[in-house]
């Protein structure tokens, strides 16, 4: 019988590079925080793979066939939405991992805790991709599959361009490696290409284009502060939209990447040199590129709540820019180390906006950079 193994993987807030990133090869960095996912593996109760999340009130049972998962009860196609079809696409893929490699797929029960959520709405802290890796390392270990960080990272992001390849991978990156990262996104659509036309084993040993990530350290001399603006934003959404506008590929995009570029590099050397007044003028300039971009596409990038929570962050002696897609979800504030924080926190609490008690994930006993695992079969 499969021993249940539990696994976690923290949120991530993106302090620069959005949109940017979601180009094969473009820089954004990323900070995993300490709010987790928690997902546990364990023998199923009644039907082959059963869905269990603290946001439904009964588990989701799912049968497998010819063409993948699909709900044993039609009333449940409704809730195999949000975390549910994130969890639905590891089992899948890991499902076809084990078939590749003779193995057979085992029956298996996935149930989910999350942090990452307030009075069950998502906070936008990258939760799909929390979620996608924890199950990952859950599944893995139920299974006695041995993965390594690369191996857990790639199996998720391979799940998730399952899901949707739009997406950059940035959260999968911070819950994996749970750190401040410097990331460049694979090409997704060509992985998810060569995924179809070669399998999940294949895909996984092949080189991977445009991916690179670089561990960073956490600065002392500013501190990070992230805002909720109590409304849901979906990145994915925006990501469709701003296809949709023509603007990828144009002068302006070109321009764009070419500035965002320029303000990622300058904070990782910020980073790296812990120096505050540049780690400031990097959220400053991410800040109106943000707001240019928005200006040239109509994204909806920012809100009333989220230009008070700049304002607030600049009135306080810091700088401050949405987090991640905009449109609502977070905001983050970088402040001097000698800033009144109590001050920022009370300008947003009068504004509408949620101060949120999060600090840099603690890493993990062992860091390794990451590389390109071998090829390899799984037994």
């Amino acid at each position: 019988m499969n021993a249940p193994a539990t696994a976690r993987a923290p949120g991530k807030l993106l302090l620069v590079g959005e949109y940017a990133v979601l180009e094969p090869g473009r820089p954004a960095v990323v900070m995993a925080v300490d709010r987790y996912v928690t997902v546990t593996a364990t023998p199923p109760e009644h039907a082959e793979v059963e869905l269990v999340t603290d946001l439904l009130d009964h588990p989701v049972g799912l049968r497998r066939g010819p063409r993948g998962l699909a709900v044993c009860d039609g009333r449940d196609a409704g809730h195999l939405a949000g975390a549910l079809v994130h969890l639905a696409a590891v089992v899948d893929t890991v499902d076809r991992l084990c078939t590749e490699s003779g193995l057979g797929r085992v029956p298996v029960r996935l149930t989910v805790r999350s942090e990452l959520h307030r009075h069950g709405v998502k906070v936008g802290l990258g939760s799909s991709g929390a979620v996608t890796v924890a199950a990952v390392r859950a599944l893995g270990g139920h299974l006695g599959i041995p993965l390594a960080g690369e191996e857990q990272f790639r199996l998720a992001m391979l799940a998730s361009v399952t899901v949707d390849a739009g997406p950059s991978g940035a959260d999968l990156a911070a819950a994996t490696w749970q750190s401040l990262l410097l990331y460049r996104s694979p090409d997704r659509d060509a992985l998810l290409g060569r995924l179809r036309a070669h399998g999940v084993l294949e895909t996984l040993g092949a080189p991977w284009p445009g991916l690179s990530v670089r561990l960073l350290p956490v600065p002392a001399a500013v501190s990070v502060h992230p805002g909720w603006t109590g409304q849901a934003a979906s990145t994915g959404a925006r990501i469709g939209l701003l296809r949709r506008t023509g603007w990828r590929g144009s002068d302006d995009h070109r321009r764009f990447l070419l500035h965002s570029e320029r303000i990622t590099t300058a904070m990782a050397g910020a980073l790296l040199r812990d120096e505050a007044p540049a780690l400031l003028a990097a959220v400053h300039d991410a800040r109106r590129l943000l707001g240019e971009l928005d200006r040239r596409t109509g994204l909806g990038i920012s809100t009333p709540l989220l230009t008070a929570l700049c304002r607030a962050a600049q009135e306080a002696g810091g700088e401050a820019k949405p987090s991640g897609a905009g449109g609502g979800d977070c905001g983050i504030a970088l402040l001097p180390a000698d800033a009144s924080v109590d001050g920022l926190h009370r300008r947003w609490t009068e504004a509408g906006i949620v101060p949120l008690p999060l600090r840099p994930c603690p890493p993990p006993t062992t860091r390794r950079a990451p590389r390109t695992p071998a090829r390899r079969t799984i037994r």
